[in-house]
């Protein structure tokens, strides 16, 4: 398995493992808070920039 495929499974699993426990905590430290959504905020562009590699690379975006 290439190391993006890694990579991409790596920062999907995290903003899983992070939305179940916002979802879990009743009421969250702010601290804990912030740091979990720039946690997230990293995983989802680097899941999202992969997303876009593997469409580009089967063409099913279009270059503008």
């Amino acid at each position: 398995m290439s190391q993006k495929t890694d990579s991409y499974r790596k920062n999907y699993q995290k903003l899983k493992q992070i939305t179940q426990k916002m979802r879990d905590t009743d009421e969250p430290d702010i601290d804990q808070l912030v740091a979990m959504v720039g946690e997230a905020t990293k995983a989802y562009k680097s899941c999202q920039a992969r997303i876009e590699a593997v469409e580009k690379a089967l063409g099913l975006v279009s270059e503008e």
